[in-house]
């Protein structure tokens, strides 16, 4: 073995405690929940694995999954009573294998009852900060990522979605209104290519994101990108307020997207009508539509007001050692088992 590999083991393994000994400081309790599940998460470009069981003593066989996310599982613990759940847990992605992606990987998720988005933010700013003095030498919370100093203590720098697309992109989301002609017509103005015509608002804005946003986040010191277009609500709440927008954030650093949260929703009629809509979708682009989790529905509805995080543990790894690629912090990457 390698003494890169191995110290990326050690590194792991410093990451694993201090996410535990942070989080236990917050309140947090760890939990385990299945890898095997009846139905994955319905996100549209999202694949899972099907695991097919097949009863050892006879009788009709049943589709399971490897869990994508441990999300509906876990949001059913809050639903039945538990208040700060984390865990580190093994997900599974058919398909994706990148610099930044594999597809078996660890992913912390965690969840908080009686907060919101914001909540969950400040409790990610205390782990990636603690956990980087612990493991940083000299315990000053500062890696070099890209070339540049990237200083890892609290605050982060916090920009709206809208704000970033005006300051980086140079378009003014809020004036198109979630009208795809608009976006591309103000994209084009301001030199990015919006793709061909007839695209759907969210394929236009995700085009301009990552050419024109994405790279300019996070450069110096982390950012949060917050409140994103109602359309890409996911499993959060849209804001009371302005309904345009949906209380989610994701965190990027050094040329990573880190984590992704929300206020979760608490509407069980919402949630469902949401991916149906999804499961729609998956079928139009035509990948396999998941059944609908029927448990995890029910529980939506029994919910407290919460707030929910998932963190890319090995992406933080990666940030807090140097790693250029994914495969730099796993002694098995995917790749092993077929090159």
């Amino acid at each position: 073995m390698s003494d890169r590999r191995r110290e990326a083991a050690r590194a792991r393994a410093r990451l694993s405690a201090e996410v535990r000994r942070i989080l236990g400081g917050l309140g947090y309790e760890e939990v385990e929940t299945p890898s095997l599940v009846p139905a994955p998460g319905m996100e549209p470009h999202i694949d899972a694995f099907q695991a097919t069981f097949v009863p050892e003593g006879g009788g009709a066989s049943r589709p399971l999954w490897l869990q994508n996310s441990p999300e509906y599982a876990m949001k059913r613990l809050l639903a039945d009573g538990f208040e700060r759940v984390f865990q580190l847990a093994r997900v599974f992605r058919n398909g994706e294998v990148s610099r930044t992606h594999n597809p078996e990987f660890t992913m912390l998720e965690f969840y908080r009852a009686g907060t919101d988005y914001r909540g969950m933010m400040a409790d990610l700013e205390a782990l990636l900060e603690g956990a980087a003095r612990a493991l940083l030498p000299g315990g000053e919370p500062r890696v070099t990522r890209n070339g540049r100093a990237l200083w890892l203590g609290a605050p982060f720098e916090t920009l709206t979605v809208a704000e970033a697309f005006r300051r980086h992109a140079g378009v003014d989301l809020e004036a198109c209104a979630g009208d795809a002609d608009r976006l591309a017509r103000a994209a084009r103005e301001a030199g990015h290519d919006p793709g061909p015509p007839g695209e759907p608002f969210d394929d236009v804005f995700f085009r301009v994101m990552l050419d024109a946003v994405e790279p300019r986040l996070g450069v110096d010191r982390p950012t949060w990108l917050v409140d994103w277009p109602a359309s890409m609500a996911a499993l959060s709440k849209v804001k009371a307020g302005d309904p345009r927008w949906a209380e989610r954030f994701e965190l990027y650093a050094g040329g990573l997207e880190l984590a992704n949260g929300f206020t979760e929703l608490t509407d069980a009629r919402e949630q469902r009508a949401r991916l149906v809509e999804e499961q729609a979708l998956r079928r139009r682009l035509g990948r396999p539509a998941y059944p609908l989790d029927e448990r995890f529905l029910e529980a939506v509805g029994r919910m407290p007001e919460a707030g929910g995080v998932a963190v890319g543990f090995d992406r933080v790894l990666m940030l807090l050692t140097g790693g250029a690629s994914i495969e730099d912090v796993l002694l098995f990457p995917a790749h092993g088992f077929w090159d």
